[in-house]
């Protein structure tokens, strides 16, 4: 039986949806009331209905968060300095992928239980088919900003909350995902939110300026505003082009203003502002520049292409650390990269291929290049040709007015990471061969090629000779494709584990911007996994601690379902149990993971020897890094 709350909630959707062309003023704004009414009449949902959203299961949310890892790691450090500036008024902030589900998550512990029973939390989905009218699928159906305040919600569950979200926008105009700040208890009065929105629109901004200069490296930028002083700080017109001034990038707002002031989007630089200012602003000095055909001047700065010189976002493991073979096989690579020879990575899946890949081109000569990768597997058979050689204006049905450059143009005298190429259809692989063997592409609909310079870099976790072997891979090609060729060993037989853990635990806690340790039992268990998912597995893994533990140690329990079922299932886990629950054992364990598994220093802190402590490691079954 529903409460007087859910009641009245009922009641007041169904009053305003009947009587809404007779009512003198409404009590929600205009956009409030259409997602009613597609809640009600095309979604089919119960406005009285008291069920919380979905929430993916761990694996379906780590298939999303690898979908949008790029967008991911350029967004957390914006979505964690949010989460400081909302976190002591009990606002949470979450960041969902461009289909509403929750792929980042940011919370303080005092409020986790709360937010969690009112549905905020890691890997819920937003969508309004689902969830009716709420904050993310206001802005997934909108496209821009929106508070959706207490009972502008559509289903009685939510009538709590209040939610300010904003788009987020990539340098094609596709939405990549929402940013969005919601609270389970707020004052009545929806202009109090106003401040809240603001800081939401404004870090909205912020991530997509971020994910437009990464997207942007190796072009011509152009960083604009009506006022000079905030060209640098706050720039909020972003171009970019190549050398020939074809423009490759906008974000949303040069977009708009293009769209207005010349009444379509050109598809080269000269067509918007003159070739000779655009020659005389190459020394990065501020200038005035004046859109051409239109009354508007900005101030503005122009950054030539070159090297960045940028900090790694990720802390590269020392050769100490690191695995022997992984770095043996990097050493060989790197001086066979920039021989024209191709590179072949073979390795399971997680391995951290695309990672091998990406150092492999920062060692390069092609570094100051853009490197360009486009996953064979996760996209769908139709659409691979037209991202990989791209199209010109009406190609296809449905194709763009503009026309679309594809993957191989935009590689150009950089590096094509083509990553489970085993799954690459056979009739696109004839053309990919044509490419490699020719140096040129032919975009779809085009009359003529264009020459191309590229280093490919190809990787797989099948077997690719016998996919030849099967005629499932052209053998043609595979040749081709070998130049050089190199296996990833998986996860468990690293030798590299700890310190692994150890780096990408720092990476995860300082986006969330606290620090958090490892306890002895959640690291043991960590170690003793078997980690079919690699490395890309155990950052999630350790992402999801992070999100979920609520102190600054990460203990057993914090761990996903799927690692602690892997140690109930083991024959041997009563027996487990049983020795993680003796002193000695705790005391060796805390010992070495204070020294960071060493056992000299260990031993020295036990004040025992060094034979002793491997003769009690043996007897605790203690599983130690390195060793086997």
């Amino acid at each position: 039986m529903l409460s007087a709350h859910s009641k009245a909630h009922v009641d007041c959707v169904s009053r305003v949806l009947k009587n809404a062309a007779h009512l003198p003023q409404l009590p929600v704004p205009d956009l409030i009331l259409d997602s009613w009414r597609r809640s009600m009449e095309q979604h089919h949902l119960d406005p009285g209905s008291l069920q919380g959203p979905r929430i993916l299961s761990q694996n379906v949310l780590q298939e999303c968060q690898e979908r949008s890892e790029l967008f991911l790691r350029i967004a957390s450090e914006e979505v964690a300095r949010l989460h400081g500036r909302v976190r002591d008024a009990d606002y949470c902030v979450l960041l969902t992928d461009a289909q509403g589900q929750t792929i980042d998550y940011r919370v303080e512990s005092a409020i986790r239980n709360d937010c969690r029973k009112a549905g905020l939390y890691l890997g819920t989905c937003w969508s309004e088919g689902e969830e009716g009218t709420c904050g993310v699928a206001a802005v997934l159906t909108a496209r821009t900003p929106v508070t959706v305040h207490k009972r502008d919600h559509f289903r009685a569950a939510f009538i709590g909350l209040t939610c300010s979200a904003a788009p987020v926008f990539d340098p094609r105009g596709e939405l990549l995902g929402v940013l969005d700040v919601s609270a389970v208890r707020s004052a009545d009065d929806r202009r109090s939110q106003h401040l809240i929105r603001q800081m939401v629109v404004q870090s909205a901004r912020e991530i997509e300026q971020a994910f437009f200069m990464s997207s942007a490296q190796g072009y011509w930028v152009l960083r604009a505003h009506n006022s000079p002083g905030y060209v640098d700080s706050q720039p909020d017109y972003l171009l970019a082009w190549d050398d020939d001034g074809r423009l490759q990038a906008l974000n949303p707002a040069a977009r708009q203003w293009l769209s207005q002031s010349l009444g379509r989007v050109p598809e080269h630089i000269d067509h918007v502002f003159d070739q000779q200012l655009l020659h005389r602003a190459r020394d990065e000095s501020l200038c005035l520049f004046h859109c051409q055909g239109a009354r508007h001047t900005l101030h503005g700065r122009l950054n030539a292409p070159r090297r960045i010189k940028r900090t790694p976002a990720r802390r590269v493991l020392s050769p100490a650390e690191l695995d022997p073979r992984l770095e043996e096989s990097l050493r060989l690579a790197v001086r066979v990269k920039d021989r024209n020879l191709p590179v072949l990575i073979q390795g399971e899946t997680g391995s951290g291929k695309e990672v091998f890949a990406r150092q492999l081109h920062q060692a390069s000569l092609r570094r100051d290049r853009p490197f360009i990768a486009l996953n064979c597997a996760a996209i769908p058979e139709n659409l691979i040709e037209s991202e990989l050689f791209g199209y010109v204006a009406g190609a296809f049905t449905g194709a763009s007015s503009k026309g679309m450059q594809g993957l191989l143009e935009q590689a150009h005298g950089g590096t094509l990471f083509l990553d489970e190429i085993g799954d690459m259809p056979l009739a696109l692989q004839t053309r990919l061969l044509r490419v490699l063997a020719e140096g040129e592409v032919a975009p779809l609909g085009a009359s003529r090629s264009k020459a191309i310079d590229i280093q490919v870099v190809c990787a797989s976790h099948r077997d690719l000779q016998a996919l030849v072997t099967s005629g499932e891979f052209r053998e043609d090609l595979y040749f081709r494709l070998r130049g050089a060729r190199f296996q990833l060993p998986p996860l468990r037989e690293r030798s590299d584990r700890l310190a692994l853990i150890n780096r990408i635990l720092e990476e995860e806690s300082s986006a969330c911007g606290i620090a958090v340790q490892l306890g002895s039992a959640a690291l043991e268990c960590l170690l003793g996994y078997r980690w079919p998912g690699n490395v890309r597995e155990l950052r999630h893994v350790l992402r999801y601690a992070c999100a979920v533990c609520e102190t600054h140690l990460i203990q057993l329990s914090d761990l996903p379902e799927q690692l602690l079922g892997h140690r109930l299932n083991d024959p041997a886990s009563a027996d487990t149990v049983e020795r993680c629950a003796s002193p000695e054992r705790q005391a060796l364990i805390d010992a070495l993971v204070r020294h960071r598994w060493k056992p000299t220093a260990a031993a020295k802190a036990l004040g025992i020897s060094r034979a002793t402590l491997y003769r009690r490691v043996h007897q605790h079954d203690i599983d130690m890094p390195g060793r086997g």
